[in-house]
């Protein structure tokens, strides 16, 4: 098992008021991403845990786009990786940041 962290500064909080929110399951091909509303505004931390090693850059792509995208300031990110695509992991960190804005 691979352990990935990536450390980003947002450009700002992540808007919404839900302190958590859990989306997918660890499954065959898929992965589960908690995201927890616990670090200052702008600070974001991504944690992987995968199977699969030699993704590093990969996993940095992806995780890099979602931070330029959204903007996920105060939030950690752990992600429980089952072998999922790039494009799955970037669907789920989407949902994921959805669920948090909810209201």
């Amino acid at each position: 098992m691979q352990t990935l962290s990536f450390r980003h500064k947002a450009k700002r909080r992540l808007s919404g008021k839900k302190d958590q929110a859990i989306i997918g399951v660890v499954a065959s091909g898929n992965l589960e991403v908690l995201l927890e509303r616990v670090l200052p505004e702008t600070a974001c931390e991504v944690d992987i845990a995968t199977p699969l090693n030699g993704y590093d850059e990969t996993w940095k792509a992806v995780v890099a786009e979602f931070v330029e995208r959204t903007s996920p300031g105060g939030l950690r990110i752990s992600i429980n990786d089952g072998g999922a695509r790039p494009d799955t992991v970037y669907l789920r960190l989407m949902q994921g940041s959805a669920l948090m804005e909810a209201e």
